[in-house]
């Protein structure tokens, strides 16, 4: 037994009496409750903010640490009326959910032991495309009870992004850079977004690139995040001279394109801005 496994059945065993004090909540494989959930927690950054938008007032108990960091976050100061957790499965076991939201890549010890001890979690996936959006804004909001509100977020991003996405004469040669020499690629949210702004992106795929490889595909623009404060060499290598020339700093947040939220919108509006501007 490995000791991650070890430490999950220990935990398990400890917070076995307090089930008796929890509120019922179905498990893993078991139909959900009737009626909407009355205590939502979540341990994503992504569905923290998609439950603060479509929660009814009093349904989310609380929401990941990560939601209030603004460099991670597109809603740190709607997140400040929630309780925070750090993602442990004891701290979330005893706000007594009745459905927990999480992420596909979510600490998978936690998701299976808050499962173990009878907790309903619900695990949404990465959105890896712009036509992902609606969907999971729709499926919160069926997971809330509030299929209704879903929709209409959905039908509002919708709506939205199609007055966004325009036909452009030129589509200037672009890249997405970031920490270590990531990118990000056409078939991803980061890349959709890219395009949906006017611009074609030079990464086919999305992973590390090489920045002389990024030099030799020629890009007329470098999309670069804003650097976190304090010394990483992981970022150095946005600071190196070859791109200064190309590099514009911040103009899409990281928090913009990390989720599937309407701050999605924001960040192509800028982009399409700009893309207007270099493609003169």
């Amino acid at each position: 037994m490995s000791v991650s496994r070890a430490a999950s059945r220990a935990l398990a065993l400890a917070l076995a009496p307090c089930l008796a004090l929890a509120a019922p909540a179905a498990g893993a494989g078991e139909a959900a409750p009737p009626g909407p959930p009355a205590r939502v927690v979540s341990i994503n950054l992504c569905t923290d903010q998609l439950a603060m938008l479509l929660a009814a007032p009093g349904q989310l108990v609380a929401v990941s640490y990560l939601a209030r960091d603004p460099r991670a976050s597109t809603m740190p100061d709607a997140a400040m009326a929630h309780d925070i957790t750090y993602g442990q499965a004891e701290e979330v076991f005893l706000r007594r959910p009745d459905l927990v939201l999480a992420g596909t890549y979510t600490t998978r010890a936690t998701v299976e032991l808050l499962r173990r001890l009878g907790v309903r979690v619900e695990e949404l996936p990465v959105v890896e495309s712009l036509q992902d959006v609606g969907t999971q804004m729709r499926a919160v909001g069926r997971l809330l009870g509030r299929p209704a509100e879903g929709e209409r977020l959905a039908a509002a991003f919708e709506a939205g992004l199609a007055a966004l996405r325009r036909e452009v004469a030129r589509r200037p040669r672009a890249a997405l850079y970031y920490a270590n020499g990531w990118t990000g690629g056409r078939a991803s949210l980061a890349g959709e977004i890219l395009a949906a702004a006017g611009f074609a992106n030079v990464a086919e795929a999305g992973g590390i690139l090489p920045l002389e490889q990024l030099l030799l595909a020629r890009p007329e623009l470098v999309i670069t995040g804003e650097p976190y404060p304090g010394a990483s060499r992981a970022e150095e290598i946005l600071a190196h001279p070859a791109l200064l020339p190309l590099r514009r700093e911040g103009a899409i947040a990281d928090a913009e394109w990390v989720c599937g939220l309407p701050g999605v919108l924001k960040a192509i509006a800028r982009l399409g801005a700009l893309q207007a501007e270099v493609a003169r």
